[in-house]
């Protein structure tokens, strides 16, 4: 049953965490409207590692999971980086936690969720302990994902072959790409990092940049331009949809495309792309259909837990394509913790410093070092001179 709004609110002096919620099944919906000192109410089973982080990064007082943060399925990276950031995950509140209206102040106290005096949800407090307790468990059940995984890799070969070998299926485009380097941008894993160390790469070759769904956001926090946009269209703003970029969307397998309608409604043109792999599948197929001498991923999924921790059984998807793409693909991921500048600005400056000095002290070794330095000292004299009685210092 809802609350009624003549209902008290939590006071500051009350035991526990307090704030207002913001309630959202999706955790990158949520995190869109997510401010610090706010209370994340969400339906999360397996929080994974972007989730999280796009989570921490707006600081909330806590999070209020209805789901289970880790279902022993595979070793999840979503919890321990919410409790690295200070931030309390309370685990496993249930549907009724998702009632709670938007706004309302509530007060967060060992697991339970008030909303005034009303228990609304009791769940789990995690802790450094029970996180790494689950972990242990999900790691000892990764050989039956493994299986699934391999399973539905073959399943996706079957359904797909004619569009992986042969390239049947993909739509014309108005970009052009035969010939050219493209830059294709999810906001994965270190996407930020990784784009800032490639912007000597992007003014030096101008790669079409291809953004995947909110991607074309990250390009434009940059300061480029999308050339292309690629998704489903659910987590891509409307600024990046009508800044000029050629939008492609990605649609089931059966011709259903939910982003369409959002497109249309923004009078955008588009193409529409049916597969069934992910919408980061789409670009490096359509990229290297269209003939692209180089394809640089960033921030896109390239290991096993990675594609695990996306939570799709698709992401097997990934794997085949990444095959179909071959050597043309390089995998920008990280590229942006390849080098550390070692060496601090102060210690540079101090190593010219010295290397001055040592060449003063070799000049004044020689006599031309010596005449050199006695013209020098006789003009610095003069100008002393001329500053001094410029002021009034003179004799």
């Amino acid at each position: 049953m809802r609350l009624s709004l003549r209902q008290r609110r939590a006071a500051p002096d009350e035991p526990g965490l307090h704030g207002p919620v913001r309630v959202d099944p999706r955790t990158k919906n949520l995190t869109k409207r997510l401010r610090p000192g706010d209370v994340a109410v969400i339906d999360h089973l397996d929080i994974d590692r972007v989730s999280a982080e796009a989570l921490a990064a707006c600081r909330p007082a806590a999070v209020l999971n209805a789901a289970r943060s880790t279902s022993g399925r595979y070793p999840n990276l979503g919890p321990d980086i919410l409790l690295a950031a200070g931030i309390p995950l309370v685990d496993d509140l249930g549907p009724d936690v998702l009632t709670l209206t938007e706004g309302r102040h509530v007060r967060v106290l060992d697991g339970a969720v008030y909303d005034g005096d009303r228990v609304v949800a009791e769940g789990t407090v995690q802790d450094e302990a029970t996180v790494a307790a689950a972990m242990e468990e999900a790691r000892a059940g990764l050989a039956v994902q493994l299986e699934s995984f391999a399973g539905n890799t073959m399943d996706y070969l079957r359904r797909e072959r004619e569009l992986l070998l042969d390239g049947v299926g993909v739509p014309d485009i108005e970009t052009e790409i035969d010939g050219r380097q493209v830059l294709i941008v999810v906001r994965g894993y270190h996407y930020k990092e990784d784009l800032v160390a490639l912007r000597h790469y992007v003014k030096e070759y101008r790669p079409v940049l291809i953004g995947v769904d909110g991607g074309a956001d990250a390009i434009l926090e940059v300061g480029w331009k999308p050339d292309m946009i690629v998704g489903d269209m659910d987590s891509v703003s409307d600024r990046a949809l009508t800044c000029g970029a050629e939008v492609v969307v990605h649609a089931y397998r059966d011709g259903r495309a939910p982003g369409v309608e959002r497109v249309e409604k923004l009078g955008v043109r588009h193409v529409v792309f049916p597969a069934t792999g992910t919408s980061e599948d789409v670009a490096m197929l359509l990229a290297d259909d269209k003939g692209a001498e180089l394809i640089v991923a960033v921030g896109t999924h390239a290991t096993l837990i990675e594609f695990l921790d996306k939570g799709r059984s698709g992401m097997a998807s990934t794997f085949l394509t990444r095959l179909r793409v071959g050597s043309k693909l390089i995998d920008a991921k990280g590229v942006s913790r390849l080098y550390r500048q070692r060496i601090s600005n102060w210690q540079l400056a101090w190593l010219v410093v010295a290397g001055l000095l040592a060449l003063g002290v070799a000049l004044a070794a020689t006599a031309a070092g010596q005449t050199m330095f006695g013209l020098f000292f006789a003009w610095f004299d003069d100008v002393w001179s001329s500053v001094r009685g410029l002021f009034g210092g003179g004799a």
